[in-house]
């Protein structure tokens, strides 16, 4: 069944396109990703279904009887009302109905007339009926569970609205939406301000929801784990994709290799009627005049093919260090940090080493930025050491985007904090961050957040340092701009430690992931997917712990199990590392005969190109030897 269609839908602002002349139909069961690059119309699509923008032209059809509900509608008021106290007003009618349950048995307490009496009973009853086929028996415990997953504590529960953050404003605005069950949800940016266990819980809840839901998010891992189908608005069109977003992103790639044919195939055709066209017009006889104007309709009459929009450039600017690190970057011994009334972290040790793309996780408060600060020496911590490397040079990017003079424009400001760069340099480095053209002009002032966050990563990678502290660097930037950061910083040759809730972007950097906790630290080589399964098979293990009245002779038994699993593993990965390096030590040897071959000596372009990737397989041998020691050493200690 149909739940949302549109009919060729045309809507402009002035002279724009938002959307032109596109229809598409959405089912009741659908989980849909709306996706396209920022401004290209995705939250002025969501008005439209919702009815606060009317189409020009066409229209936009919702099932009759279907409930509908946008994230905006949902409004969280300043007032003296608590956590639950807001979210429970979801249940208006639910409450209503209580107390005129309560307010029945009041009355059938103490009436005597024995047909009022009855009739009392019935009406009790037929209210009873209702509350309970409303969920009303549920609806507390509902509502608890729901601000729960979303990242809220029992303690939270009793907090003033008014006193709240605006991610926590955020949070509960969506708590407030989920209790509501609409047959069609509508969900702008919903991972914003979650934490990676909450978005987790996020996903449970949209793959069991009972009715069509639509998202519009940056976030390609949520999007994988949630949608069925992938909606893009571009050049003012939707174009509907089924799968997921990594399936969407194939085809996606396949349509423009086709496009990008058709349109070089036609621009030939058209290249070749206008040379026959300037020929008869040079010869100018009546006849050839007509067979000029002939081909001038042909080509005026022809549907042309749009060149397409390309996936992110590949990086156009070399970022490097301005000198090499000693091999131990950072040593965090036994870190211990609270403030008054709130602990955060007590007893965190941790090295990184040269080359490592280290990512900090972590529930929110846990106090990840804190310990970023306590790393640059801004805060002190209350117990331990940190100790920065040998020749290590250290930048940090903030959530906060510290730092730009709004009156410059972006050229300027990458001018004026960086050294050494030529203008074409510096314009090279920008359009590897997508500021091209007159967008080097631009204000500082009058960019988005994610465009802030952009040049301010700019200015970072050419300011040369050999460590980076990443605070949140994808927040705000939309698919593209994470791609693009993504190949800058895969192409980097100094160490990455990054804060980050993206677990797309983690699986594509991470060689190891450090969790922060109360207690400590969780430490596990390898990406995102790696870490995930670690914690599943750690869960499993305490589960299995945890059942009542096992005997001491099983709990040693399971303990030893797991030890053996847990080393059976290591070896398995030490194995896969000495097989790794086996194979680079190889390569290198490869590029190294083909380096010796006169020919290639004479030709320097060439002989640059293996130099490079000589370095580039030995950075990736060093990297993999630091695994195989780690991993030798944690095998030892078991």
């Amino acid at each position: 069944m149909i739940s949302i269609r549109a009919t060729d839908v045309s809507f402009s602002f002035g002279d724009r396109y938002i959307l032109n002349n596109t229809s598409f139909a959405i089912g009741d069961r659908d989980k849909v990703g709306l996706v396209g690059v920022n401004g290209a119309g995705k939250t002025t699509l969501f008005k439209l279904i919702v009815g606060d923008y009317v189409p020009d032209l066409g229209k936009i059809d919702v099932a009759s009887n279907t409930s509908i509900l946008h994230l905006d509608q949902i409004i969280v008021s300043d007032s003296s009302k608590t956590i639950l106290e807001e979210v429970l007003e979801s249940f208006a009618d639910l409450i209503s109905m209580e107390r005129k349950l309560s307010e029945l048995e009041q009355e059938m307490l103490i009436e005597k007339n024995e047909d009022k009496l009855h009739a009392l009973i019935k009406k009790h009853a037929s209210v009873s009926n209702q509350f309970k086929d409303d969920g009303g028996y549920e609806y507390f415990s509902r509502a608890k569970g729901i601000l729960k997953g979303l990242g809220f504590s029992e303690n939270d529960f009793s907090k003033k609205v008014s006193l709240l953050s605006g991610g926590q404003k955020t949070r509960l605005r969506l708590a407030k939406l989920l209790n509501q069950e609409p047959r069609i949800l509508l969900l702008d940016e919903p991972t914003n301000h979650l934490d990676i266990e909450s978005v987790e819980w996020l996903e449970r809840f949209i793959n069991s929801y009972n009715g069509c839901i639509i998202l519009i998010s940056h976030d390609r891992f949520f999007l994988d784990q949630t949608v069925n189908k992938i909606m893009e608005i571009e050049n003012s069109t939707v174009i509907t994709y089924d799968g997921n977003y990594s399936a969407y992103a194939a085809k996606k790639e396949i349509d423009r290799d086709i496009q990008q044919r058709q349109h070089d195939n036609q621009q030939k055709e058209i290249a070749k009627m206008e040379a026959f066209i300037r020929q008869q017009k040079q010869w100018n006889r009546q006849r050839n005049i007509v067979a000029a104007e002939s081909r001038q309709k042909v080509i005026d009459r022809m549907v042309k093919i749009d060149k397409p929009s390309r996936l992110p450039d590949s990086v156009g600017f070399s970022f490097k260090p301005k000198r090499t690190s000693g091999t131990r970057v950072l040593s965090v011994h036994n870190v211990s940090m609270a403030y008054p009334g709130v602990d955060l972290f007590r007893e965190v040790a941790f090295d990184i080493i040269r080359g490592e793309r280290v990512f900090l996780l972590g529930e929110n408060g846990i106090g990840k930025s804190t310990l970023f600060k306590i790393i640059l020496g801004k805060v002190s911590p209350l117990s331990g050491d940190i100790n920065i490397g040998t020749n290590v040079d250290v930048d940090y990017y903030s959530q906060e985007l510290e730092g730009l003079n709004d009156t410059n424009t972006v050229y300027k400001e990458v001018l004026y904090d960086t050294e050494g760069f030529s203008e074409t340099e510096i314009r090279n480095a920008l359009a590897s961050f997508l500021f091209k053209g007159d967008s080097v002009k631009r204000d500082i002032a009058s960019l988005s957040g994610g465009e802030k966050g952009r040049v301010v990563l700019c200015k970072i990678m050419l300011n040369g340092a050999n460590f980076l502290l990443l605070d949140e660097p994808t927040n705000h930037l939309d698919i593209n701009s994470k791609e693009v950061l993504e190949k800058v910083l895969l192409n980097y040759d100094g160490t990455l430690f990054i804060v980050s809730h993206d677990r797309y972007f983690i699986d594509k950097l991470a060689t190891r992931v450090i969790e922060l906790t109360k207690n400590g630290v969780i430490d596990v080589s390898g990406n995102y997917s790696f870490y995930k399964e670690y914690k599943n098979n750690l869960s499993l293990s305490v589960e299995d712990k945890s059942v009542s009245k096992v005997s001491k002779a099983k709990e040693d038994y399971n303990m030893a199990k797991e030890e053996k699993r847990l080393k059976q593993k290591l070896t398995r990965k030490i194995q896969e590392c000495e097989k790794k390096i086996e194979e680079i030590e190889q390569q290198i040897c490869e590029v190294e005969q083909e380096m010796g071959n006169p020919d290639i000596m004479s030709d320097y372009i060439s002989l640059q190109k293996l130099s490079d990737k000589e370095q580039e397989l030995r950075k990736i041998l060093d990297a993999t030897y630091t695994e195989w020691e780690e991993v030798l050493t944690k095998v030892n200690e078991n």
